[in-house]
């Protein structure tokens, strides 16, 4: 790799680490850009989560005022999030190529409805709930489940996967959209972490480090500028640059 594409590589890191504390699609930048410079798509994808995770943890410190309180509620979300991660980091080392990818433009689809209709699916269900004493402070019953079938997908390539988080946690919790972006922030960094030690454990030879370097030390700066920038937008700005990511990362997929 030469100094150029080590450059460029650092500076994709920047945007993925911003873009991931925004919304949560940071692959969609760093991934296509290492297949460019060459490196293996399996390669790609490993070091590829491993550098993002120290961008995540920056992220989520940029949003430490959004998590106080959540931290029940984190917990608990947490433990779907590593048992999905484990799974879908398995599940990339031994499927064959495209068996699982083959489903994600439906899942990035699918998130972005629930993105789109959550203010009134969310008005639907808090109308339900308040039948039944309230929305549970952790969410819907479902929420769990569903937390832990984007761990999958997260441990398995991740691109969009803060969308599908986002329609997760806004449509089944009762908080503000900043509040869960805090949320989801620490959800998708530890979801990338144990991607990464499954990787390392189980396919230490896929890893390039370099890169993984490179992509760590752009996302720790991105992590904080996206903190900066996305901790001031209205909840509908917010909700609208969810679903411009989403199309973005179908529009993506579908012309690959």
């Amino acid at each position: 790799m030469t100094p150029l594409e080590a450059s460029l590589v650092a500076l994709a890191g920047v945007a993925a680490g911003a873009i991931n504390t925004i919304v949560g699609s940071g692959t969609l930048i760093t991934f296509p850009t290492l297949l460019a410079f060459g490196v293996p798509p399996v390669t790609a994808n490993v070091s590829n989560a491993i550098g993002l995770v120290p961008g995540g943890v920056s992220g989520a410190i940029g949003y430490r005022r959004e998590l106080a309180g959540q931290r029940g509620r984190v917990l608990r979300l947490a433990s779907g999030t590593f048992i999905g991660a484990v799974l879908g980091a398995v599940l990339l080392l031994v499927l064959p190529p495209g068996a699982f990818e083959a489903i994600v433009p439906v899942l990035i689809l699918l998130g972005l409805v629930l993105v789109v209709l959550q203010p009134r699916i969310s008005a639907w269900v808090a109308r339900r709930h308040e039948h039944l004493g309230g929305v549970p402070e952790h969410g819907a019953w479902w929420v769990w489940p569903a937390v832990l079938l984007v761990g999958v997908y997260c441990g398995y390539f991740g691109a969009a996967q803060g969308v599908l988080m986002m329609a997760v946690l806004g449509i089944g919790v009762d908080d503000t959209l900043q509040r869960l972006n805090g949320a989801k922030n620490i959800l998708g960094t530890l979801g990338n972490g144990v991607a990464g030690m499954v990787f390392v454990l189980l396919a230490f030879d896929t890893v390039d480090w370099r890169v993984a370097l490179l992509i760590a030390v752009g996302s720790i700066i991105g992590g904080q500028l996206g903190a900066t920038w996305g901790r001031r937008l209205p909840a509908a700005v917010l909700r609208v640059l969810i679903v411009v990511v989403g199309v973005t990362a179908l529009v993506v997929f579908l012309a690959r």
